[in-house]
């Protein structure tokens, strides 16, 4: 069976980080395993607070899964302060670690700052370079870039940029007033668009961390990047569909919508 790892901040409601990328990876049919970059107390309405792991702790969870369960793939989340970033680095580097697909988080769906201006700096020097993919959506491209993006045009400027400055391919993900919900895959001087429609659905707490988990999973197995994209957004536009509601703000998706409920 194949194995992916997440290296997240958990999600004490259920919808986002760790919890949203092991449904995620489950349900896309590889083995999940979790390095816990930090506590986080959260719902469907916001952040109240976050405690971080050390990154003494956070280097012994990455070793204690690459030396026995290597993952065919590492989907990174939240990480929130320069030494847990660099510690990843350092670790993802040693092993080799390939197929990793890094999901830029820096403010949570319900507009919580979940990143130090710093660590930014830090993700783009050290971590970005050893990426497979970056996913992020408009605000997160628009930081990676030092760009303003008003429209598609500017998407593909600004993955462009990304992609050639740190020689990753780029997911620039529509949405945030820009598109319907169509995705830019950049990689290797060419882009495609990936078209979609958009589900009226307000609840969409876990998103990012969904896709970029479910492309991890589908790389994992051994797809290419575009068909594993594809893959992935197939999956979340079923999460969507399947309208569940739950939480008084912005709930998170069925993950599992796919199986039979009773």
């Amino acid at each position: 069976m194949r194995t992916a790892l997440s290296i997240a901040g958990s999600d004490s409601s259920g919808g986002a980080g760790i919890q949203a990328d092991l449904k995620t990876m489950t349900m896309n049919g590889v083995f999940a395993m979790s390095a816990v970059t930090a506590l986080t107390a959260q719902n469907t309405t916001g952040v109240t607070g976050i405690m971080e792991v050390s990154p003494q702790f956070l280097q012994m969870q990455i070793d204690a899964v690459f030396e026995d369960i290597r993952p065919d793939a590492v989907k990174i989340g939240m990480v929130s302060s320069s030494g847990l970033i660099e510690t990843i680095a350092q670790r993802l580097e040693f092993y080799g670690a390939e197929n990793i697909v890094l999901d830029p988080v820096m403010v949570s769906t319900s507009g919580s700052k979940l990143i130090s201006d710093d660590a930014v700096e830090t993700l783009k020097k050290k971590l970005l370079p050893f990426v497979s993919v970056v996913t992020p959506n408009i605000p997160e491209a628009e930081v990676l870039s030092g760009i303003e993006i008003k429209n598609e045009d500017d998407m593909i400027t600004a993955a462009k940029i990304i992609s050639e400055e740190y020689n990753c391919a780029v997911l620039c993900k529509g949405g945030h007033s820009i598109n319907d919900a169509n995705d830019l895959l950049y990689a290797e001087d060419r882009y495609e668009w990936f078209r979609g429609k958009r589900i009226n659905n307000p609840n969409t707490h876990g998103t990012g961390c969904t896709l970029s988990s479910a492309i991890a999973a589908n790389m994992a197995k051994g797809l290419g990047l575009e068909e594993s994209v594809r893959a992935a957004k197939d999956y979340i536009s079923g999460c969507l569909a399947d309208m569940l509601d739950l939480g008084k703000g912005s709930g998170p998706l069925n993950h599992a919508f796919c199986l039979k409920k009773e």
